[in-house]
């Protein structure tokens, strides 16, 4: 073996390199050098070298590839070591009297599996002789073999159980499955119900709807190899792991006879959120919601390895879900496996109904123990058992395409020809192509009850009762925390929606000066006994993840969801953010999903502010996250003042199928606008801001534009700073509220025209952008524009630690000195009195920077006065405070 290597001389042998590849292998190559040796470690999976062997005279180079193999396991379904912990932990288990369900529904229900089965499997592999009418030819086979058989078996089974539950209890249930990749398998048991044909029509209940199922699977022509928007009755894509516990909770808030069965894979369960997401049953109060049944679908592997949850004996599995407050049933039984999934079943609603029955009569059950189940099943269960001396059901080789090279390999066809015929397609469907009758008997009958058709996923949005927003607006040349005031109008929103709307958020509530939403509300959180079984429209854990996908749940299925939140922790959610975005693209280009509302993000504790928490705390990069997202979805507000928040956030929370972004400050700043002025500033989504405007704006040498709360401000500040410094210099003074209106025109549906560009901006004047978010996202949306030369940008630039709020403004180069002094050197290439005096005013400028920096240096504050607002008494005298001393 590894000794034909070494003796090899300047011939290597490929083969004989690769076959001892399942252990360490210690290769000399005296031909080199005497002294050198290779060793190279099995445990580096998937790795290659690229190794140079060169002969004594350097004549020769070999290039070899070491191709390391995916885990080696020498049995199928090998079962988790046993573990040190105490027997007695058994007892935590649920056991249950064994019972035989009737003879006749584990018939149907077997019959059901192997439909559904066969259809999955062919799905992957055939485009012709999709019913198997005569023997498999290469030229059946798809050109490109696409999808995920492994786990599609156990998704099919729980499938015909949840039919055969609604169809006998009279249930109301949606079913999530978290492994998405098992679309074959959903797509399959929903063209077996009648719903995809209810959506579809060219997929309907004969061969012609099922051969074009099968034949387009995967392919342009087609429906996806993820479960998807597209998908009937689906409202979770799952082609990122995670999130599908989140968004089943999400799902039942304010929903009390809804029951999610979630499926959670073994390999989904390692990731970060979903081990959070088991604590969602803490914030469900069974009174008002309905319930998820979570069942941890343990098949042991993932793409190339075993999971952690495979590897883990009964013992650690029960603890462990004990502790996160689950009654743990295992599913097992696979020479009964009907009747045990069944029971199990039953056993889990029961639970249920019993503790929602003693929350809904007066006597709820503290910190109940809700149900789960956790189903043990082969993966690719039902598949082919061996391909070329590997394991394939039971390992992970059958993850994905069990046979990856049936299109051209007799061997492998042969096999996938024995593998769909064990189906006996024959004998489960009719002549004409639907499927036999004895199947549809365990399908529910109506056709609203069916998992494909519940109306709650496609279309039952209903738009928000709104209070009118004026009357909370404050008094124009006050100062308010945006935050505050919002928090109030959040609070009768409330009110006035009592279900369905809810505000989901990380412990940052009252940080964030948004207390005032808990005036008539309260926190849903059933694990304490403060806060037990009082209900509540807010929901408050810290995990941006939980959050995200309570709301995705909660919106796909009707409702309206605010999300407010640290600036520099939301995006913690970014992939969360574009994967549901995906999800509403498809879903409006279907002919049958009618809208969601938006999803409602508010930024607040912005980088401006964060001085005292320090560097960690100051990122606005989820703009660029929303920005990037189609123009359909992404819309981005920074309103500069209480009032325009306010009417911000009335627009979003009554707005459909947006990604809605606002930035504001929870800080007291000043109040520009009367809430007439404010609707107006918002509609337009930007406009000239004449008070502080040299002669309302007009011919101006500079356009000065303020984008963000404390941005704005410095903009204001430097053109009193400028009518004090140099009255000569005219100055037009703008703010941005809709970032979006700066995008081109044609590519945004809010972009400004050309005409109303050169309106607001001018034509041919100098531009100078103050931007809180990076400037590099700014100067991205304004790429196009004509003659961008005249254009400049300033924003956060990563500058900043524990410091003042001016120093932040100092260092990131966005102070009103900075504003000031980029407003001088553009006005100075067409105004020569402004060019005369450049230079010393900019040398006064760069004083003031340092003055003021040492100021806060030595007093560890900032100077007195500094957010004073400036007073345009007719553009004539500025207040007089520190910061605009000569």
């Amino acid at each position: 073996m590894c000794s034909d290597v070494a003796n090899t001389g300047n011939k290597v042998n490929k083969a004989n390199i690769q076959c001892c590849l399942m252990k360490p292998i210690y290769i000399p190559i005296s031909s080199i050098t005497p002294s050198v040796s290779l060793f190279i470690p099995s445990f580096l999976a998937y790795l290659r070298f690229n190794v140079l062997l060169l002969s004594q005279n350097h004549s020769k180079t070999y290039n070899i590839k070491f191709n390391m193999p995916g885990e080696v396991i020498t049995e199928p379904n090998p079962q988790a070591l046993p573990s040190h912990l105490p027997e007695y932990l058994d007892q935590l288990s649920v056991k249950l009297k064994y019972e035989t369900l009737d003879e006749k529904a584990c018939d149907a229900l077997l019959k059901f599996r192997r439909a559904a089965c066969y259809i999955a499997a062919a799905m992957i592999f055939l485009q012709e002789n999709t019913l198997l009418k005569s023997e498999l030819t290469f030229n059946h086979v798809k050109p490109r073999l696409l999808g995920h058989w492994g786990t599609c078996p156990g998704l099919i089974l729980v499938y015909s159980h949840l039919n055969y539950l609604i169809r006998t209890m009279d249930l109301d249930m949606l079913y999530v499955v978290g492994p998405g990749h098992g679309a074959p398998a959903i797509l399959a048991a929903l063209w077996l119900e009648g719903s995809l044909e209810r959506f579809y029509p060219q997929y309907s209940q004969d061969s012609k709807g099922l051969h074009n199922l099968i034949s387009t699977f995967s392919t342009t022509a087609g429906l996806p190899s993820h479960i998807n928007a597209e998908t009937p009755g689906a409202i979770h894509e799952g082609g990122e792991l995670g999130y599908a516990l989140a968004v089943s909770f999400g799902a039942v808030m304010d929903n009390p006879d809804l029951i999610v069965p979630c499926i959670v894979g073994d390999g989904e369960a390692e990731s970060g959120p979903t081990a959070t997401s088991w604590h969602a049953i803490k914030y469900l109060d069974p009174k008002e919601s309905g319930a998820v049944l979570p069942i941890l679908h343990l098949n042991g592997f993932k793409i190339s390895e075993r999971t952690i949850f495979g590897c883990m004996d009964h013992r650690e599995l029960v603890a462990l879900f004990s502790g996160y407050g689950y009654q743990v049933r295992f599913v097992e039984d696979i020479s009964d496996i009907d009747s045990d999934l069944h029971f199990s079943m039953v056993w889990a609603i029961k639970e249920i109904h019993k503790i929602q029955k003693a929350a809904r009569s007066g006597k709820p059950i503290m910190k109940p123990r809700w149900p789960m189940l956790i189903l043990r099943t082969s993966k690719g269960w039902s598949g082919p058992k061996q391909l070329h001396g590997k394991f394939i059901e039971g390992s992970y080789h059958s993850h994905q395409v069990p046979l990856p090279k049936a299109k051209t390999d007799k061997e492998e066809l042969g096999l996938l020809q024995k593998w769909l015929s064990s189906y006996k397609p024959e004998e489960l469907f009719t002549s004409d192509g639907d499927v036999i009758d004895e199947i549809k008997s365990v399908i529910p009958t109506e056709d609203k009850k069916k998992l494909g058709q519940r109306i709650e996923v496609y279309n039952s949005y209903t738009p928000p009762n709104l209070p009118d927003w004026k009357p909370f607006c404050a008094q124009k040349g006050s100062n308010e925390s945006s935050m505050k005031l919002i928090g109030t109008f959040i609070n009768q929103i409330f009110k006035d929606n009592p279900n369905s709307v809810r505000l989901f958020s990380p412990d940052e509530l009252e940080s964030n000066k948004l207390d005032a939403v808990l005036e008539g509300t309260n926190r849903n959180f059933q694990w304490d006994e403060f806060a037990n079984a009082r209900g509540g429209r807010v929901i408050e854990v810290l995990s941006e993840h939980m959050c995200q996908g309570f709301m995705q749940g909660y919106t796909l299925t009707g409702r309206i969801g605010i999300f407010p939140s640290y600036e520099s922790f939301l995006g913690i959610i970014h992939t969360m953010m574009v994967q549901y975005a995906k999800f509403i693209k498809m879903a409006l280009e279907t002919k049958w999903h009618s809208g969601v509302s938006s999803v409602n993000y508010i930024e607040s504790s912005t980088w401006t502010r964060q001085e005292h928490n320090g560097f960690s705390h100051q990122n606005p990069s989820f703009i660029g996250s929303v920005l990037k997202l189609k123009p359909t979805a992404a819309r981005v507000y920074l309103p500069p003042d209480a009032n325009t928040f306010l009417t911000t956030l009335h627009h979003c929370v009554k707005s459909k199928n947006y990604i809605n972004l606002m930035v504001g400050s929870k800080q007291p700043t000043p109040v520009y606008l009367t809430p007439k002025e404010a609707e107006s500033h918002c509609r337009a989504g930007a406009s000239i801001w004449k008070f502080c405007s040299t002669d309302d704006g007009v011919n101006p040498d500079v356009v000065l534009v303020g984008i963000g709360v404390e941005l704005m401000f410095e903009v204001i500040a430097a053109a009193a700073l400028l009518r004090k410094l140099i009255p000569e210099l005219r100055v037009c003074v703008v703010n941005v509220t809709d970032l979006m209106i700066l995008e081109n025109e044609g590519r945004h549906p809010h972009a400004l025209s050309t005409e109303a560009w050169d309106a607001l901006f001018t034509s041919d004047k100098p531009i100078h952008f103050n931007y809180h978010g990076y400037p590099t996202e700014l100067q991205g949306l304004l790429f196009g524009r004509p003659h961008l030369e005249r254009v400049s940008v300033d924003g956060y630039i990563e500058e900043g630690s524990t410091t003042t709020p001016f120093d932040m403004m100092l260092v990131n180069r966005v102070s009103r000195f900075h504003v000031a002094q980029q407003a001088i050197r553009a006005a100075a290439r067409t105004n020569e009195k402004i060019r005369v005096y450049q230079q010393e005013l900019n040398a006064q400028l760069e004083e003031s920077i340092v003055n003021t920096r040492k100021y806060i240096v030595e007093n560890h504050n900032d100077p007195e006065g500094i957010y004073d607002t400036p007073q345009f008494h007719n553009f004539n005298q500025p207040t007089e405070s520190f910061w605009n001393q000569g």
